[in-house]
Order: structure tokens, then sequence, then C-alpha cells
């Protein structure tokens, strides 16, 4: 497996700027708004995210999860690791290290983390028609990958990069899409977007669908850019696009209704 070249992506700038302006925008609500207290700023900014979240963990575990039971349990590690991911948000830790790959599956994914501590997976796997890279290769993958996304300027291209490729290298025996799409969204988070989250079960088939012609495509062109993979990137930026009016559709909500009530006394 050779990984996507940085240098052939092409990328959908009118989208990232849709979505920079809808971020500008709920930060000058907050700002500027008469109708936003000081103290009200980052309890607004976390109630927004905080509902993200529960979507986040409620859509993954009922599309993932085999039963009632593993959903529940799906969830509570979800929402431990998110936990994780703010509190190093507000230690002003981006994810840029291998080590936090472990750190996120101990917590999303503790089975899997018992059976292999530490370790990348030791045996072939497979993703629907497509042939992970053989186990011995892995490592080196990994760490070249960590080494390529960063040199990315675009926090949204570099998550949406590293989500696509870490997929691919498939480096843990489970729990691999839990593991990338939460450091997906740590990186988002981090430079104040809100997270990616697949809506519903018709995203999820197009999601998983998407990525395997990605793959298939790449295995045979990988220098080239194909259509599946500009999907792929695509589809995240339209999500992240919809998760972004939704976080501002929900801080402008509370400044309005305090708007009301302060024209009412």
């Amino acid at each position: 497996m050779e990984l996507l070249p940085i240098e052939i992506i092409q990328i959908k700038q009118h989208k990232i700027d849709q979505i920079d302006q809808i971020i500008k925008s709920i930060y000058r609500l907050i700002i500027y708004s008469r109708y936003h207290l000081d103290d009200d700023l980052l309890d607004i900014y976390l109630a927004g995210m905080h509902n993200l979240q529960e979507l986040v963990g409620i859509k993954n575990a009922q599309m993932e999860a085999q039963s009632e039971e593993e959903a529940k349990e799906y969830l509570h590690h979800l929402k431990i690791s998110l936990d994780f991911v703010i509190d190093e948000i507000v230690l002003h830790n981006n994810f840029d290290k291998e080590l936090q790959l472990f750190q996120l599956l101990r917590l999303v994914s503790p089975e899997t983390n018992a059976m292999h501590p530490n370790r990348y997976r030791q045996t072939l796997v497979q993703i629907g028609a497509h042939i992970c890279p053989d186990p011995v290769l892995v490592p080196q993958l990994v760490s070249a990958l960590f080494y390529q996304f960063q040199s990315i300027p675009n926090p949204i291209i570099r998550a949406i990069y590293f989500h696509h490729e870490l997929i691919r290298i498939h480096p843990f025996a489970d729990g691999n899409g839990r593991v990338t799409r939460i450091a997906k969204n740590w990186m988002l988070m981090y430079d104040l977007y809100p997270p990616i989250f697949i809506n519903d079960a018709t995203q999820k088939k197009e999601y998983i669908s998407t990525l395997g012609n990605s793959f298939k495509q790449l295995l045979k062109q990988p220098q080239q850019w194909n259509e599946y993979t500009e999907k792929f990137f695509d589809q995240e930026l339209d999500r992240l696009l919809i998760n972004a009016q939704y976080l501002y559709d929900s801080i402008n909500l509370i400044g309005i209704n305090r708007e009301k009530t302060l024209s009412t006394k």
C-alpha cells in the first residue's frame, strides 16, 4: 500500500469557505451579541457541542452495535473517550502523536486493547473487498501517516485525510472505525470546528461504499486522484457543513430567547 500523496488532493475550497463563514458567525454571536453575558459564552458553546456529542454517540451506537446491551456499552465508552478529548483540548493538546491512538483505543474499545495491549494487529484483515496491508507493514505505514498528515495546513482537510488513510491501513484488530472517527473529531474540535458524524443508516451505507470504492481505485492507481476519493472528501465536508450550521442555530436560539425574555420585562 502507498499512502495517498498529499499534493494530489483536490480541495472543494468553496465548501471550506462556507464552513469557515459559519464558524466565524458563531464567534461573532459569542463576542458581539448584547444578549449573551460574558460568563455564558463557554456554556453556550459547550451546550451546542454537548448536543452534537449525544448525536455522535446515539447514532454510532445504533449503527455499529449488534444488540441493545452492546449499544449501551458502546455509548458508554464513546462518552468517556469524548470527555477525554475535550479535557485534552482544554490543555491545548491536539491529536498529533501515535501514542494517542493507543490512548483512544483503550478508552473506546478496551476489549480490543486487552487482547493486544499497546500493539498493532498481528493478522491480515479485510474490509469488504479491500485487503488491508500486511501486519508487518502497519507500524511503518502509521508512522509515515503521522509524519505526512501534519504537513497539510488546513485542519479540515488534514482531519479527513487522516480518517481516509487510517481506515485504509486498519492498524488494530478491532475498533478502527471508532478510534479513527474520534481522532478526526479531536483534530476538528481542537481548531474549533464541530465533530463530523453519520446521520442515519443510509449515510452509513454510503460512507462504507464510498470508502471501499476509493480504496479499490487507489490500489489500481495509487498516485492518481479519483472520483471516489473525491466523493469521500466531499461527503465529509457536507457533513461538517451541516453540523456547523446546527451549532450556529443552537447558539443563536439562546440569544433570541434571552432577547425575548429581556424585552418582556
